[in-house]
């Protein structure tokens, strides 16, 4: 569940173009580095599908809390996993941050190890969640199909966004590769294809409906569902003044043009008319 991802230019290590010239076995290394790092997320986004559902997994969000835990322990350390996602997932998007970690990352590593760490602490706070008592709606039937789809459906947008700008260079696999070739990464463009002509992010709003479509709502679902919610609304906060001071007017002029997260079709209307 990454955050820097609106267009093809927006990636944590935009502007770290790779050096061409470290010994190929320390390349090699690096390369196997990030293929683990994006198998990692392979295994850890599968098993989130599972888990949000209560479907084909060990553990799901609503496996019941150990008899000695009580509701309060249950809460607090449900909001300390949360927190601990959004720290470390903010604080290495930053620029400063990056700037102290490339002294001793090898840029080609830097968007793996983001992936990596991501990854990390989104497996932990499945694994310690902790399910909270009270259901806040239960369908079945025809209605639970209908909510099987619309998560289908955030799932699709989630992954179809990735690939709509630059899936390899989101989760770190063009930087690799281009390392171990010896070639320079391209600079970042700015384009929005598809569904970025509709909402600035498609990808977190995939999230964000994947998060919420199912057919048995707890109040433990919630509040995963609500917190990561908003950690997403804070992460686009910070990654469109990044993209402003990149893009400046460019960017000024897309964000007047398509909304953030949820499509307005009298704003199209509005433009479409002008």
């Amino acid at each position: 569940m990454t955050h820097n991802s609106s267009q093809s230019m927006s990636f944590p290590d935009e502007g770290n173009r790779i050096s061409p010239n470290p010994p190929r076995p320390k390349r090699v290394v690096i390369f196997a580095y990030g293929i683990l790092a994006y198998l990692m997320f392979l295994v850890v986004f599968s098993y989130m599908a599972g888990f949000l559902l209560s479907f084909l997994v060990p553990k799901g969000i609503n496996t019941a809390t150990p008899d000695d835990m009580s509701l309060g322990a249950a809460l607090a350390l449900n909001m300390g996993l949360i927190a601990l996602f959004g720290f470390f997932h903010s604080l290495l998007a930053r620029e400063r941050v990056k700037a102290v970690l490339l002294k001793v990352l090898p840029q080609a590593a830097e968007r793996s190890t983001y992936v990596v760490q991501s990854s990390l602490c989104l497996a932990l706070a499945m694994w310690q969640w902790q399910a909270l008592p009270g259901t806040i709606w239960q369908v079945d039937g025809p209605l639970a199909v209908v909510a099987y789809a619309v998560f289908g459906i955030g799932t699709g947008m989630v992954l179809w966004s990735t690939f709509l700008i630059d899936h390899f260079e989101l989760f770190g696999l063009r930087q690799i590769w281009s390392h171990l070739r010896g070639a320079q990464m391209p600079e970042p463009e700015f384009r929005t294809p598809a569904l970025y002509r509709i909402v600035r992010h498609p990808m977190q709003l995939g999230v964000i409906i994947l998060l919420f479509a199912t057919p048995h709502m707890t109040w433990g679902h919630m509040l995963f569902a609500g917190s990561m919610t908003a950690y997403i609304f804070v992460g686009l906060y910070f990654e469109e003044r990044a993209l402003l001071r990149m893009f400046g007017d460019r960017y000024a002029a897309y964000q007047q043009a398509v909304p953030m997260l949820f499509p307005s079709f009298t704003r199209r209307l509005k433009l479409a008319s002008a």
